[in-house]
């Protein structure tokens, strides 16, 4: 309206998609780059259908983090998805990892289980869902590099608790039922103390499952089927 003025070091509303997710951002960091304290996650550069599919997962109960939901609940699945395309669009740089804190004993072991798995408890490699890089394979595939310690065994021991789920066939959860405690910490521990390749960039395809290792179905890498009915109405 004319005449009308803005209170002093108040900025104006921009209609953007930035302005929009700023209670995003409030909590993984500016342009979703990751917050400092460890358990707010990277979402810049992640692949939409990876982060899709987690918004899904929180606003239908298969993740679980009351705020997360409370934010995400009234909005509908076509503005999740834009949501989901505006962070994986962005390309900012990565910080550089923290110094490893295990002895070189759980290093190594975490090593172990990242680029080979053991086949002799048919336990896939990290790397041959989530690229021999570790950032990811489009389209709904994460990177794990850039990731907090912190994080990473938390997310991986709630999916060893139950308390995070994906859509079946859900691989990961079991792929973490058989890794022990001290496992879990040694892959944590070596995968966010891992340098940045020089490109970042999720990859288009996985690599080959190594011999003894039988390629993986997961529920949670697929996108939910065209044409799925929108289940939230925009508010």
């Amino acid at each position: 309206m004319a005449g009308v003025s803005m209170p002093a070091g108040a900025l104006p509303f921009e209609d953007t998609m930035a302005q929009r997710t700023l209670a995003c951002t409030a909590c993984h960091g500016p342009q979703g780059r990751a917050a400092p304290g460890g358990y707010y996650p990277r979402l810049a550069g992640k692949p939409a259908g990876y982060l899709y599919n987690q918004l899904l997962n929180f606003r239908e109960g298969r993740r679980h983090y009351g705020l997360m939901t409370g934010l995400i609940d009234p909005l509908s699945d076509a503005y999740l998805l834009e949501m989901a395309q505006y962070f994986a669009s962005l390309d900012v740089p990565y910080p550089a990892p923290l110094p490893a804190q295990a002895t070189a004993a759980v290093l190594r072991r975490g090593e172990q289980l990242v680029m080979h798995g053991d086949s002799g408890r048919k336990l896939p490699a990290c790397v041959q869902c989530h690229g021999q890089a570790m950032t990811g394979v489009v389209p709904a595939v994460p990177g794990l590099l850039g990731l907090p310690r912190d994080y990473l065994n938390a997310q991986l021991g709630a999916w060893k608790a139950g308390q995070r789920r994906a859509h079946a066939p859900d691989c990961m959860q079991d792929i973490v039922s058989r890794l022990s405690l001290e496992e879990i910490n040694a892959v944590a521990s070596w995968v966010a103390a891992q340098p940045l390749p020089e490109n970042t960039h999720a990859v288009s395809a996985p690599p080959a499952a190594a011999p003894g290792n039988e390629s993986l179905r997961c529920g949670s890498a697929l996108l939910p089927a065209a044409g799925r009915p929108d289940t939230k109405a925009k508010k």
